[in-house]
């Protein structure tokens, strides 16, 4: 084995010596440095590792160009804004950055991941490192999702449950927190279904990854923004745009129960756009397939949003 390692870290650094890509390997990017994935290295005391200090976006990626760009920078200085941590980097130098690591792993659709995490002053300690002398972490990195604008998921649609929702009092703030998030969709996933709606004090807040909507007739039904959810960028654009095609949009509460006799139901997010709901804890929306406005609401963001993307 120490042998087979041994050759092959040796076979990668001459491929790379000679300019050539390593197979499977991403570059990405780390602390003003482009790298490739499997040299990328951060300090074990980084604050993001040892305290989840740190904040994050996820920007699409459809047909080479970045998806609602400007409205994960404006989110992104919020959420380091509300944190007290500093911004590593100018919005311009970021838009580089992201093109850049969409042309050199040749992202045709897919998504790129930012985040900055409060940095690492050499040790560890719940005081925050002076941030005169402590930088913060900057890494960024693609995924490449073949096929996500046109997904069998958003075709079939989603099964959902419902979970207590015990996460902070800041979920407004875009952070790595995602620890309780990620349980949600495991226990979804035993129960043979794909994602969680979470609950306080009897309503639904969002997703375990996007905002959550109901639909009754024509109107379209959501949480208003608020220290509870998630201020989502396509939640922001869907929304505007249903208003641009006629449709009616409430912002406020709803319950699973006012959920499960809904006309339809769906979530926004970044990485699934506008993914119907089909199922809310075993009870199935209409006639178990995705709704029509769901669907076109899908249809209205792609085509929009591809218009301006970047």
């Amino acid at each position: 084995i120490r042998h087979f390692i041994l050759t092959n870290t040796a076979f990668t650094r001459r491929n790379q010596s000679f300019g050539d890509k390593p197979t499977m390997t991403r570059t990405v990017f780390v602390n003003g440095a482009y790298v490739p994935e499997n040299e990328a290295k951060i300090s074990i005391f980084d604050r993001g590792f040892l305290m989840a200090d740190g904040v994050y976006e996820v920007t699409s990626v459809l047909q080479g160009k970045l998806i609602d760009f400007e409205g994960h920078a404006v989110r992104l200085e919020r959420s380091l804004n509300e944190l007290d941590m500093g911004m590593p980097c100018t919005i311009d130098e970021l838009l580089e950055i992201h093109r850049e690591l969409v042309r050199v792993n040749e992202i045709d659709e897919g998504l790129v991941y930012l985040q900055i995490t409060r940095g690492s002053d050499g040790d560890r300690d719940f005081a925050f490192p002076d941030p005169e002398t402590t930088k913060p972490t900057l890494v960024l990195f693609t995924q490449s999702k073949p096929g996500m604008a046109n997904s069998a998921a958003s075709q079939k649609g989603a099964k959902i449950i419902s979970i207590e929702d015990i996460r902070w009092g800041r979920r407004d703030i875009k952070t790595v927190q995602l620890l309780y998030p990620s349980m949600g969709k495991m226990m979804a996933k035993k129960v043979g279904c794909d994602d969680a709606w979470m609950v306080e004090e009897g309503f639904v807040t969002e997703g375990t990854s996007n905002n959550a909507y109901i639909v009754k007739g024509n109107k379209i039904i959501t949480r208003g923004l608020s220290n509870d959810i998630l201020h989502g960028i396509t939640r922001a654009a869907v929304l505007r745009m249903a208003k641009e095609a006629q449709m009616e949009v409430e912002e406020r509460s709803f319950t699973i129960e006012e959920a499960k006799e809904a006309d339809e139901a769906f979530t926004t997010s970044a990485s699934a756009f506008v993914m119907p709901v089909v199922e809310i804890n075993g009870a199935t929306m209409g006639d178990g397939t995705p709704g029509p406005i769901a669907k076109r609401l899908r249809e209205i963001y792609l085509d929009e949003s591809l218009k301006k993307a970047i």
